[in-house]
């Protein structure tokens, strides 16, 4: 197990959090010092989780298309939305991960996207501008996680090597639990590149092209 430099928290403030369908809900806001990449990523605590249960733990890369502007390119503002309503319904902790991109950025992501329209997956995308199918590292988040006390957790997420980082870095993934389905007509290639090539938990037979 590497050794991982103790973050601390730095701030914590209460939030009300309102989404558009109309569902509410508080939360706690926690910043950090000592995150080792340096990035302002940031802790939502919901619910409260009962003595002797393992809390909820989603983490959500940022995506400024989905989860701000509702793009029906990916499944990232529906994924947030559930994770939200189904995490405070159980008690832990949403990270909200500055990782656009799978960690390549907004431009980076918007060149992908044009590439995509020419035919190419996500990930052949990315390799076609010399980039990695997916760069993100959670090495922060598991700070992040010990920072607030949490070492055991269920991973609420479709993606294996979410859980496979975590373990490596110390923490107990007790189970992996997928997240809903959300297709559009316009992201169906996208799920179904996951599924294929970085095996996401996510039914293929549902996920028809076209």
């Amino acid at each position: 197990m590497p050794d991982i430099p103790a973050a601390t928290p730095r701030a914590r403030v209460r939030v009300p959090l309102r989404f558009q369908d109309g569902y509410s809900v508080d939360a706690e806001l926690v910043t950090f010092h000592g995150l080792t990449d340096g990035q302002e990523h940031v802790a939502v605590v919901l619910g409260d989780p009962a003595p002797g249960t393992t809390p909820l733990v989603r983490l959500h890369s940022e995506c400024l298309t989905g989860d701000v502007f509702g793009s029906a390119r990916c499944d990232c503002g529906p994924q947030l939305r559930e994770a939200v309503e189904r995490i405070a319904e159980r008690g832990g902790v949403l990270l909200y991960l500055r990782q656009e991109g799978r960690g390549i950025g907004l431009y980076n992501k918007l060149d992908a996207y044009a590439l995509q329209d020419q035919g190419l997956d996500t990930y052949e995308a990315n390799a076609a501008l010399g980039l990695p199918e997916d760069a993100r590292d959670y090495t922060a988040a598991a700070q992040m996680l010990r920072a607030l006390g949490v070492d055991r957790l269920d991973l609420l997420s479709n993606n294996p090597d979410k859980a496979e980082q975590l373990r490596t870095l110390g923490m107990d993934v007790r189970d992996r639990v997928p997240t809903g389905v959300f297709t559009t007509d316009h992201n169906v290639r996208y799920l179904r590149a996951k599924v294929l090539q970085t095996q996401h938990t996510l039914p293929l037979a549902e996920l028809h092209v076209g």
